[in-house]
């Protein structure tokens, strides 16, 4: 047995125990403000959270790192928001608008980071730009956590899982795609690959940009009726795990195309690899958009008294399910390859994207409060 054979079982035991003590804190200073639901959630989450760590190994190192870093921030916090803007590492560092604002620099930064490591064929840029992109993320998941803390600062009416908003999901968006495409760059040797995907991850920090300055979004609001729901927790998260893996098959279908066309071939994974990160990420992105429809139709029947109601935003859900089932059928049934998939797969987030913010922006029905 190798020496790391041998610490892999140390570690993983370790992080278990570390979760599970992190979870019986939790459960201890917290259980009179859950009902049933939320210590269910709460102790599935601990368990996902070790299978995860167990399964990618890097998560045994990240996820440690990201709470130290709420930890920190909460700890400067001493239950006064105010401190937020008169301590310096709060103000610069570890409050939650601080460390989107290091997560969007550190992704721009990642992005370039590729295309000069793509250009070049440079391996030290490209293994910079992955560190960049771990850094984003952790700032991301970090920035999360504090804002959750933040918010109930303000008040206990007010505090809720940052999943609520545009903005807020916009940088679980950000976390769930950065974390997906690390994954798939270390199981594939294929940093490469980043220089696309960051691209998508880049077009949604803009986003997030535009959204804190010109509409003030970052700041924390009640949740409206409709949203106060334990639902709310697993549907959203669910949600995006299919949007960032759609995103990221469909930048890598942009690269199987210019692969196909003789651009970039030498410098990007051959037609072949690029072709199967995207069906591997598909295929996760559907599973978890399947669970998070089946969990929205649920959660439509405990707020509307139906499961379905035919809703401009549950249509266009459903079209996005059959758009991707039928991918996955003539991949997997009919044997198709090639470029008709990768066409496929970019045309199938444009119908995304418009079923996540189109519908809201010029459709109007149930979910109405959502818009922009």
């Amino acid at each position: 047995m190798t020496t790391l054979q041998a610490k892999r079982p140390i570690g993983t035991v370790a992080f278990a125990a570390l979760v599970l003590v992190a979870a019986m804190i939790s459960f201890g200073r917290y259980r009179g403000a859950m009902d049933y639901y939320e210590q269910g959630i709460l102790l599935a989450s601990a368990a996902g959270l070790i299978w995860f760590g167990r399964f990618w190994p890097a998560m045994r190192r990240f996820l440690p790192l990201c709470g130290a870093i709420a930890l920190a921030a909460i700890e400067l916090y001493d239950r006064d928001l105010a401190r937020g803007s008169s301590n310096f590492f709060l103000k610069y560092l570890l409050a939650s608008q601080s460390l989107v604002m290091w997560m969007c620099v550190l992704f721009f930064l990642a992005t370039l980071m590729y295309w000069v490591g793509l250009l070049r064929r440079s391996e030290s840029s490209l293994s910079i730009a992955s560190g960049l992109t771990w850094a984003a993320a952790a700032a991301s998941l970090s920035s999360s956590l504090v804002r959750w803390y933040e918010g109930y600062l303000i008040g206990p009416d007010v505090g809720h899982i940052p999943v609520s908003n545009l903005y807020e999901v916009f940088v679980l968006f950000c976390l769930i795609t950065a974390l997906m495409y690390l994954y798939y760059e270390a199981r594939f040797a294929a940093r490469s690959m980043g220089a696309f995907v960051l691209l998508v991850i880049s077009a949604a920090v803009g986003f997030i940009l535009w959204y804190s300055f010109d509409r003030g979004a970052h700041e924390i609001q009640p949740l409206i009726p409709a949203l106060q729901s334990w639902w709310m927790k697993i549907h959203v998260p669910a949600n995006f795990v299919g949007y960032g893996a759609f995103a990221i098959a469909a930048t890598l279908g942009v690269a199987q195309l210019l692969v196909s066309r003789g651009i970039l071939t030498s410098k990007l994974p051959s037609y072949d690899t690029l072709g199967e990160v995207s069906y591997k990420a598909i295929a996760v992105g559907f599973l978890f958009f399947t669970i998070a429809t089946i969990l929205g139709a649920m959660w439509a029947a405990d707020a509307w008294g139906g499961y379905w109601s035919w809703d401009p935003k549950e249509t266009w859900a459903l079209i996005v399910w059959l758009n991707y089932a039928a991918w996955l059928h003539v991949r997997l049934v009919k044997g198709w390859r090639g470029n008709v998939l990768a066409w496929w797969s970019v045309i199938g987030l444009l119908v995304t994207t418009f079923a996540f913010l189109g519908v809201n922006m010029f459709l109007s029905g149930l979910h109405s409060y959502g818009g922009l």
